[in-house]
């Protein structure tokens, strides 16, 4: 029997529903929301965040050991088996950074660093007929996923990152849980002639992060959001907010990034960078296997609707640019545009070894273009 829309809604619903029925009324509260009835309560449901703050919902803290295994369950119905096993991997690196970082307290919390903060709410009832979604997220993981009329629908933006993008292991090995996405976009840039590399790239220096950062939409004239802006609200804490200001202007000032880098990286009211019309048939398969790293983030069954969005001409209209150093080790970004297409990657901050990555399916993100039409259907 083969995966469908429907059927990956169908497993979504019984996870939700089972994870559901494990919490008391005080996590409910927390981790079960009613179905958005207002412009606030939609705007919560599309908030999202990839930095180490309130993503909205109950944590895996504040759950029992049953309860977790019911969360997990739930987000491995809307991943793929390789991007589940990137989210978990980045989830346990948060122990890691609490090391490289001497397991002091942060960002107003008892541990700053914390593999036990990632959030869940599902937003809806998952065994009635009405929409309902949920959110998966915490630091460098977000996961949002949207059912209308029995289909899982939506399921961007969807952001993976890792601090420390590099780890070493025993043996003399190295783990990089992102390490394909990098390296492909690396081999795309190295597999473009000359002539073809000047229309790549943007800029020689890299913003210090992905341009569309956690907006819900992301629109032309878009530049890059400052660190301190990336949070839930702002510290009360000044000594606090001063620091990450000093940590963003810091990064800016060690790039070197200029006016004309930040206007180079904008984003454009047109794809910026090499459309993939303009490629050879060995750079289109490097460009296709590229694209996979973002939109391979889907289940079977979800997965194949949005390569089917890229098959044959519809890879012409996909763009790819790039901009800071050519080789691993230096801070670089690039991005993929085309119609109904984002995808950002960026590696910069604590010496290029933390990096990030979103697809985001442009225009139907969060569904909000299904949920539209879904109201001018039944309303």
């Amino acid at each position: 029997m083969s995966t469908t829309p429907a059927s990956v809604a169908s497993a979504m619903a019984e996870a939700a529903g089972a994870w559901r029925e494990t919490l008391d009324d005080e996590q409910r509260a927390q981790g079960v929301w009613s179905w958005p009835g207002s412009k606030a309560a939609e705007a919560e449901r599309t908030a999202w965040f990839y930095t180490p703050t309130d993503h909205g919902g109950l944590t895996l803290h504040e759950q029992l050991p049953h309860q977790q295994r019911a969360a997990m369950r739930l987000l491995a119905t809307g991943l793929s088996e390789p991007a589940y096993v990137s989210a978990t991997t980045i989830m346990g690196l948060e122990n890691v950074l609490d090391r490289t970082e001497g397991f002091t307290v942060g960002f107003a919390r008892d541990r700053g660093r914390d593999p036990g903060m990632y959030y869940l709410r599902v937003f809806g009832d998952p065994s009635g007929d009405g929409p309902w979604g949920w959110r998966f997220g915490g630091h460098h993981v977000s996961v949002n996923h949207l059912v209308v009329d029995g289909e899982a629908v939506a399921g961007s933006p969807c952001f993976l990152g890792a601090d420390p993008m590099v780890s070493p292991l025993l043996g003399g090995q190295e783990l990089r849980p992102l390490g394909g996405i990098e390296d492909l976009g690396r081999a795309l840039l190295h597999a473009l002639d000359p002539g073809r590399r000047a229309v790549a790239v943007l800029s020689p220096i890299a913003p210090a992060d992905i341009i569309g950062a956690n907006r819900v939409e992301v629109s032309p004239g878009d530049r890059l959001i400052p660190l301190p802006d990336l949070w839930r609200g702002h510290f009360d804490d000044q000594a606090l907010e001063d620091r990450l200001w000093s940590m963003h202007d810091g990064l800016e000032a060690q790039l070197g990034v200029t006016e004309a880098d930040r206007a180079a990286t904008e984003i454009g009211a047109a794809p910026k960078g090499i459309a993939g019309s303009d490629l050879d048939a060995e750079q289109r398969a490097t460009l296709r296997n590229l694209l996979e790293t973002y939109v391979g983030r889907m289940p079977p069954g979800l997965v194949e609707r949005e390569r089917a969005r890229f098959d044959g001409d519809a890879l012409d209209a996909v763009h790819f640019a790039w901009a800071g150093g050519y080789q691993r080790g230096q801070p670089h970004y690039y991005r993929l545009e085309g119609p109904g297409l984002l995808a950002e990657w960026d590696n910069t901050q604590r010496g290029v070894n933390h990096a990030h990555s979103v697809w985001r399916a442009s225009g139907h993100e969060f569904g909000r273009d299904v949920l539209a039409e879904h109201r001018r259907t039944h309303h």
